[in-house]
């Protein structure tokens, strides 16, 4: 295995064991034999738990970006690209690899300053967003309710159904083409 793509099945071998198990688990010893190497292997890409964490946040954020960033540019109506973006990829995409997202958990658990990269990311997208041709407040609106369920189902706390889900989705993106 090449080395960027050793170093993605530490990061997701790192996450599964975070949503799997919980922070708490998160060793050093568990993500090697998760990842099937050995613990010098590991090292040898991150050098610490930290090392390890504050690059599962970046590769979270850069790769959450890039793909927001390629929705939009593919999106023809300009008003609202930005807004639609953001809610597709956070609504079709980012629940198919929940696991990824327990980096974010990871991080506040270690280090807080570790969310730095994603802090980034979402300073950007809410000037995106609020500069998207359409009213900043229902964008800001939008977003929110996209992040809540996020959280939700990050959390396993969500009580609405599949259905209900893909209605608020419909809902939120009718909402993006609005005058």
């Amino acid at each position: 295995m090449e080395g960027t793509s050793r170093k993605i099945a530490i990061l997701d071998a790192a996450s599964k064991i975070v949503a799997e198990k919980g922070i708490f688990y998160l060793t050093l010893d568990a993500v090697a034999e998760e990842a099937g190497i050995s613990k010098g292997g590991l090292l040898y890409h991150y050098r610490s738990k930290e090392v390890l964490v504050e690059k599962m946040v970046e590769h979270l954020a850069s790769n959450y970006k890039s793909k927001i960033d390629s929705h939009a540019a593919e999106d023809s109506e300009e008003k609202g690209k930005r807004t639609r973006a953001y809610l597709d990829v956070t609504f079709k995409n980012t629940y198919k690899n929940k696991d990824m997202h327990a980096g974010l958990l990871a991080a506040k658990a270690i280090n807080p300053t570790l969310l730095n990269p994603i802090h980034e990311v979402y300073t950007e997208w809410q000037h995106d967003i609020e500069n998207d041709g359409l009213d900043p407040i229902m964008t800001t609106i939008i977003r929110l309710a996209t992040d809540g369920i996020w959280l939700a189902d990050l959390f396993d706390i969500n009580p609405i159904d599949s259905e209900q889900k893909e209605l608020i989705y419909n809902t939120l993106r009718k909402w993006t083409f609005e005058r």
